[in-house]
């Protein structure tokens, strides 16, 4: 298979239709597992290629394990591709366009509940406290932010200095696509964000650092497998093992609970279809209670 191929999908994918590195890297990665699987049924021309060969390679893969919705992206990646390659001349037509893709499994991730949120911020005042050192200030911050605003790990480690707004209290987010978002935080948010840039980021700032925000040991913009470190050790406090996303989740869940209302919450969160934030959410069996006892004329 032409290694052109996969430049040219690449090329297409930046430039296109404008995804993010992660993304392109991921619908790369699932297209080299196709080829290298195409290679072992000694299929070497596109023009040989049928839809059963795509099927062996999404059987293969399901053969090892992997999760229903790591299929799911698969199929969804190997459906992008060749719509791509048959409206450039790889192939003759839309092979991936039968391929059905399998309603996921709505399980709701694991969440905080408010009182263990607060706990976990707590812990971490305590290390501020009793050791004020850069690294604790920026620990403090990153989980702050987090957990104070409901972004995403990738966007807070492309905050920029510039992207805080001190005199609103708010943050404007890069998103998927590069979509732009002003993302509202809260006063302890801003305070734990105004203490790592005073007491701690200059100990990390070097020639590397630029305007990021948050920056790791040596000067550069933090990476999030850094962020997702700090985060699974701030959770020990409580006995949790998630990550970002898990803040993300308990953020959004407790925007809920507390009132607001399921379009701010789509509007904070950056979500193009608020189907993604019905699915993404939930609702407590303590509001759903507290609910019907309000509403319900026999509760």
């Amino acid at each position: 298979m032409s290694a052109a191929l996969v430049t040219q999908y690449e090329e297409h994918l930046a430039l296109v239709r404008n995804l993010s590195d992660n993304s392109i890297r991921g619908y790369v990665t699932d297209l080299e597992s196709f080829l290298k699987h195409m290679e072992k049924l000694g299929i070497v021309e596109f023009n040989q290629l049928e839809i059963e060969h795509i099927r062996s390679w999404l059987a293969n893969l399901q053969s090892t394990g992997v999760a229903r919705a790591t299929l799911t992206r698969r199929i969804v990646s190997i459906r992008a591709f060749t719509n791509w390659a048959a409206a450039n001349g790889w192939l003759t037509s839309d092979l991936g366009a039968n391929l059905a893709i399998p309603k996921p499994h709505k399980v709701l991730p694991e969440v905080l509940n408010i009182d263990e949120a607060a706990a976990v911020i707590k812990s971490l005042e305590v290390r501020v406290a009793e050791e004020p050192t850069a690294l604790n200030f920026r620990d403090l911050a990153i989980l702050e932010v987090l957990y104070g605003s409901g972004i995403r790990v990738s966007e807070l480690c492309g905050l920029d200095i510039s992207d805080i707004d001190n005199s609103r209290n708010t943050l404007n987010v890069i998103g998927k696509a590069s979509k732009q978002r002003v993302v509202p935080l809260g006063i302890p948010a801003m305070n734990a964000l105004s203490s790592y840039l005073k007491n701690g980021r200059g100990e990390f700032a070097n020639q590397l650092s630029q305007a990021a925000v948050f920056l790791g040991s040596r000067g550069k913009r933090i990476d999030q497998r850094t962020v997702r470190q700090v985060v699974y050790e701030a959770m020990k406090a409580v006995g949790a093992t998630m990550g970002p996303h898990g803040l993300r989740h308990s953020a959004a869940t407790h925007l809920l609970e507390g009132g607001a209302d399921l379009r701010t919450v789509q509007e904070i969160l950056g979500h193009a279809s608020l189907a993604t934030t019905q699915i993404y959410t939930h609702v407590s069996p303590e509001r759903l209670q507290s609910a019907y006892k309000q509403a319900h004329p026999r509760a």
